[in-house]
């Protein structure tokens, strides 16, 4: 694509209009169920900006031009998505979720009558940006079977963006980022460079075959997924859905949970307003009726 960056001021194109936002915005809600109303413009037009130096495209209209067309749906649409989400995460981010995952729902998923012959915990995390969360739900695991006989675990990933699954499969973090994970966590789980001037870390191999990441529209119909999840984490992502999406995805939550399996959402959001079957356990945490 041969484009000279500069700004087309003669077309009034040096901010984005009205329309190309409104043109972008349905096809963001329609294709990964996010919304964004007028007072996510200027949030947008930030970032659609920097894929259009990438690109070395001048304009919002003709970065619109070539989103829409037919090879651009092809090869944007997952830059476009990575350049509008949000992919905010650090590990044990809201502690309490991991405390309560590990003094109360763990022993009672390992006790509960009629699990016959499965002593695997199946956990998905919903929406893993660069694995933070799997990760330290891997540690959190790894710590309870190995105090708990005859136990295993494995723990499904899942993200719209292919750029935070790669790094998810890295798994490579610098070090001032893993300072929440509580030392003798760090000192077991946690490896670091041969060379002194590398400060980064990575998980041990351990907890990264523990670990599957997958690529996952949670707006879909329907999810590819065998199985039924005891433990899902689906944190801070809702907040961006409008009610029906959010009642859609509730649902089908709930169908892929196993019996008295437990269901994580963020601390900004609630499913006190939604109709849901879900038990109310504690702020933030839910249960599937067993």
């Amino acid at each position: 694509m041969a484009y000279t960056v500069y700004e087309d001021a003669e077309h009034g194109d040096a901010h984005l209009s009205d329309q190309d936002f409104r043109r972008l915005s349905d096809w963001i809600y329609a294709n990964i169920g996010v919304c964004m109303g007028p007072e996510k413009k200027t949030l947008m037009e930030g970032r659609v900006k920097k894929r259009m130096r990438h690109l070395k495209i001048p304009s919002f209209r003709k970065y619109c031009e070539f989103v829409f067309s037919k090879q651009g749906k092809g090869e944007e649409a997952p830059f476009l998505i990575d350049a509008v989400t949000t992919n905010k995460t650090d590990f044990f981010r809201e502690p309490a979720h991991f405390e309560y995952l590990n003094r109360t729902v763990l022993p009672r998923l390992a006790g509960r009558e009629g699990s016959g012959s499965r002593n695997t915990f199946r956990i998905w995390s919903a929406a893993c940006s660069t694995g933070e969360e799997p990760y330290t739900l891997a540690m959190i695991l790894q710590e309870f079977v190995d105090g708990t006989s005859g136990w295993d675990y494995t723990i499904l990933a899942t993200d719209i963006s292919r750029t935070v699954l790669e790094k998810a499969g890295q798994a490579v973090y610098q070090d001032e980022t893993v300072g929440a994970i509580p030392f003798p966590l760090r000192k077991k789980y946690l490896l670091k460079s041969r060379d002194p001037r590398n400060s980064n870390v990575r998980i041990v191999p351990e907890l990264r075959a523990k670990v599957q990441l997958r690529r996952l529209n949670l707006i879909a119909d329907a999810f590819d997924i065998s199985g039924e999840m005891d433990v899902i984490f689906c944190r801070n992502v809702m907040i961006y859905f409008d009610r029906v999406t959010q009642e859609k995805l509730v649902r089908k939550f709930y169908q892929h949970l196993s019996s008295g399996g437990y269901l994580f959402i963020g601390h900004a959001e609630s499913l006190s307003n939604l109709k849901t079957p879900f038990i109310y356990m504690a702020p933030t945490i839910y249960r599937k009726d067993d």
